[in-house]
């Protein structure tokens, strides 16, 4: 009995080594009376993979056949389309090519370039005007500033030419004086709106009221809380609207504006039913002199094509100016989810040199 007390005081006088060296268990006496734990796992689970081991796995992208189908339909039809613009010499390209500079194609040219031109800087300074008066306060400006974009909404551009060029007809003298009071001055109207006074008068109103919507719609994409911390700070209403406001709208106005912009270089061409000579006009005349309407034609529209491009390439540029802050926040979000992807209770990967040192997702 004695035996056996000693036994089992050796045995507890073991456990606080077991405790502190487990792999010692398996080699004491208690151990090998006892043999090894039938419910311990056999096998230790696989090591979690790394953050590197996360980043460098390599990616399968989802297969989208039906893309690659509707992609390789749309080149066949591309392919069909310039195989017979090139084959069919009914285009006549060599007609194309001699009038492709001719002085008066290059002077409608100009003219074309000249009008659209004009006629934007005065349409978006009176739209500027207008959207001000629409977002004021006073219920007669609103009112004024509203029914003049409804108006000139509803009319179609070539009525509103028409009107302006036919004003003679109406008003055969415009005078000049105090309201309902003598004249200072009086012009015959059909010596004052010639052609391309009608036309750069009703594109420029026409412009006005579009672009007003356009700046309207920018400037109330700005949130009321700018404004607000502007004022609280004190600053003035013409430098929160230049340094506050502003800044925020353009990426929201450019778009729009250079849609509009390049709708109205093409919809200069309308001109040309009041005999002003501009591009398209320029190859109208020549074509009625040789019958040559398919070449002609094709001159104009190559040039529209080489206009519109240069303004979207133009338009690009201006839009990436103003995007620069929504990008740099773009990419401050990819760096920070790149980062804290492979988080799953695991550290970070570190950060690369000149990234963004924004902290750990939470």
């Amino acid at each position: 009995m004695t035996s056996d007390v000693s036994a089992r005081i050796s045995a507890l006088s073991e456990v606080p080594a077991a405790l502190a060296n487990p792999g010692s268990v398996a080699d004491s006496p208690a151990a090998a009376e006892t043999g090894p734990p039938t419910d311990a796992p056999t096998d230790a689970p696989p090591d979690a993979p790394t953050d590197e081991q996360l980043l460098a796995a390599r990616l399968v992208p989802l297969r989208r056949p039906g893309q690659w189908i509707s992609a390789g339909v749309l080149l066949v039809l591309a392919a069909m389309l310039v195989h017979t613009l090139v084959t069919n010499h009914r285009f006549e390209w060599p007609a194309v090519r001699g009038y492709f500079f001719e002085h008066s194609i290059l002077h409608g040219l100009e003219l074309t370039i000249w009008l659209t031109a004009a006629v934007l800087a005065t349409g978006y300074l009176l739209g500027t005007g207008l959207a001000a008066a629409r977002l004021s306060s006073n219920p007669i400006l609103k009112t004024l500033s509203f029914g003049f974009v409804w108006l000139i909404r509803s009319v179609p551009m070539l009525v509103q030419l028409l009107f302006w060029y036919e004003l003679a007809s109406l008003y055969p003298r415009l005078s000049f004086g105090i309201p309902f009071g003598p004249e200072f001055a009086s012009v015959k109207t059909a010596h004052l709106f010639s052609g391309i006074l009608a036309a750069y008068v009703a594109l420029s109103l026409d412009v006005a009221a579009f672009s007003a919507e356009i700046i309207r719609g920018g400037i109330l994409s700005v949130p009321a809380g700018q404004v607000e911390a502007a004022q609280a700070l004190g600053l003035g209403r013409g430098r929160i609207f230049r340094r506050i406001v502003l800044p925020q709208a353009m990426p929201a106005i450019v778009p729009a504006s250079g849609n509009l912009l390049i709708g109205m270089l093409k919809a200069t061409s309308i001109v040309s039913v009041i005999a002003v000579q501009d591009l398209l006009y320029s190859a109208q005349l020549i074509y009625n002199e040789n019958f040559q309407i398919i070449p002609l034609l094709l001159v104009a529209t190559l040039w529209y094509i080489i206009l519109t491009t240069l303004l979207s390439i133009g338009q690009y540029f201006v839009e990436r100016r103003y995007a620069r802050g929504s990008n740099r926040r773009r990419q401050e979000f990819r760096e920070l989810f790149r980062r804290n992807l492979p988080l799953f209770g695991r550290p970070a990967v570190p950060a690369t040199p000149g990234a963004p040192t924004t902290g750990p997702l939470s």
